[in-house]
This record gives structure tokens, C-alpha cells and sequence, in this order.
């Protein structure tokens, strides 16, 4: 891990002024691409919405939006249409498979790819008139640390860091931690462990990772940085038949132990998060 995890190896981005988070509101975000972030997030949602939960999931990467082809969705009215005034909000919520609501983005928005005052202005509206509807919002978040990456989990309450075990991975999960402790000054940051091979190897990881972060990240006194492990997803020839398909794995494969790993993370969530007062 002392390897995988060089210091040395800093990431740097473009500092924002960190926002007062909105309730309920739960970014799911990664440091690298195909770790399987978009997956985790719908298939949560759709996990959440069986326990009869009202969720809401926002396909914050801008750039390179794919939540549609995650869950074979065609829709007339993205996020993009909100954004122009083509459309009003209630327009572009779609019904997902699995019970759950999506506001999709719509593919290759390159004018929303970096942050400038319209498109802050643009998120909050958003953000503020979706909140008071759910009992949870999911932001699927672009990978990595651009300023509209940052800027969308400064939105959020909790942060979710979905990693694989891959060297890769990890370096640019803590990379991507390191950022969100020292811009957003957050405290507790949950992980999840996608695609492990033997149970207790996600919780192992998220152990090194918090041991790294302590020793090399400097905090305030007294704001410690805390790693909650809500648990793996284990590796499962079941998720890539639903990705090929474009399937919910919690409707085509409810039994399989990914799904069932999955449904484990909304119940965590549920007592973490749902049910915690504002």
C-alpha cells in the first residue's frame, strides 16, 4: 500500500469556496473512471426505492454523462434543456426501472464542462427545487477532481467514494479524499469497495487508506478524517450480464451477491443518512 499510495503523487485542482451541503442529499464519486460509480449509484437507488423510499438520482457528470445507457433510457428532456429554459424541472424527471426517479444529463454538454458562475447558478437551482421532493438524492459525479466534480459534492451532506481495489484506483481515491478533506473540510467520508475478490478485502483497504490519510493529511485540531466502510460489492460474473443488457441487477439478478451486497449498503445508508434529522 506504501507504494500504491505515494504522497508524492498529489493531484492538483483549481480551488472553490465550499458551500453549506443540502440535506439528503448523498454525492457518489470516485477518483478514477470505470470503477463502476454510475453502477453503484442507480443500483442503490433502485435498492432504496424497494424499502419504500423516494429517491432521486442526478446525473452530475456533464461532460461525459452515460446514467441513460445504464439504465436504457431514451429521454426527450435532459438536464440540458432544464439548464437552456427550454424546459422546466418537473419536464425532465424520468421514471427509472426500479422504482426510482432520474434527472438525466444528456451526453457531451462541453459548456457545462468547466464551472463558471452560470453553471453554479444553474446547479443550486436545480438542487433546490428537487430536495424538498425525495428522501434521498444520489449525484452521480463525474471521476477525478475538476472544479464541477468538486463543485457538485460540495452540494451534498455525504460523500460516497466508490474504488476498486486496483492500485490505480486507490491512488486516486486518496488523492480525491486528500481534496475534499482540505477544500470542503469534510470529516466523514464513506467508501465502498467494488469488485473485491475475498470477503473482508474491502474493509482491509479502507484500513490502509485511513492509515495513510492520517499520517500524511494535516487537518484542523480536533477534525479528524474518518473513513466509514459501508461495505464491498464482491466480484460477480452477474454485473457485467446486466451492464451488457442494460439491466438493473437488483431487477435481473436480485439473488446474486452483488445485488444482495448492494441491498446491505441501503440498509447502512438508510440508518446512516434517510433517517438521520437534518
Amino acid at each position: 500500500m506504501g507504494d500504491i499510495l505515494n504522497p508524492a503523487q498529489d493531484h492538483v485542482a483549481a480551488p472553490i469556496v465550499p458551500l453549506r451541503p443540502l440535506g439528503k442529499v448523498l454525492a457518489v464519486t470516485s477518483g478514477k473512471g470505470g470503477v463502476g460509480k454510475t453502477f453503484v449509484s442507480a443500483n442503490l437507488a433502485a435498492a432504496l426505492a424497494k424499502r419504500g423510499h423516494r429517491v432521486l438520482v442526478l446525473d452530475a457528470d456533464l461532460g461525459l454523462a452515460n446514467l441513460d445507457v445504464v439504465l436504457n433510457l431514451y429521454p426527450k428532456v435532459t438536464l440540458h434543456d432544464v439548464f437552456t429554459g427550454k424546459a422546466k424541472l418537473e419536464e425532465a424527471i424520468v421514471r427509472a426501472p426500479g422504482g426510482f426517479s432520474v434527472l438525466l444529463a444528456g451526453s457531451g454538454m462541453v459548456e457545462y464542462s468547466r464551472l463558471t458562475p452560470e453553471v453554479r447558478d444553474d446547479f443550486l437551482r436545480i438542487m433546490s427545487g428537487l430536495i424538498p421532493h425525495y428522501d434521498i438524492v444520489l449525484l452521480d459525479t463525474g471521476a477525478g477532481i475538476s472544479d464541477v466534480v468538486l463543485f457538485a459534492v460540495s452540494l451534498a451532506s455525504e460523500v460516497l467514494v466508490v474504488a476498486t481495489p486496483e492500485p490505480t484506483s486507490l491512488t486516486d481515491a486518496y488523492a480525491t479524499i486528500k481534496v475534499l478533506v482540505g477544500q470542503q473540510k469534510r470529516q466523514n467520508i464513506r467508501m465502498v469497495i467494488n469488485q473485491t475478490a475475498r470477503l473482508g478485502d474491502g474493509r482491509a483497504i479502507t484500513t490502509q487508506l485511513q492509515q495513510v490519510l492520517d499520517r500524511f493529511v494535516v487537518t484542523e485540531p480536533g477534525r479528524p478524517i474518518r473513513l466509514i466502510h459501508l461495505g464491498d460489492i464482491p466480484s460477480d460474473p452477474s454485473v457485467r450480464q446486466a451492464v451488457m443488457r442494460r439491466q438493473l441487477l437488483m431487477q435481473s439478478t436480485p439473488g446474486c451477491p452483488a445485488a444482495m451486497a448492494i441491498s446491505q449498503l441501503a440498509v447502512k445508508l438508510e440508518d446512516t443518512v434517510i433517517n438521520q434529522k437534518v
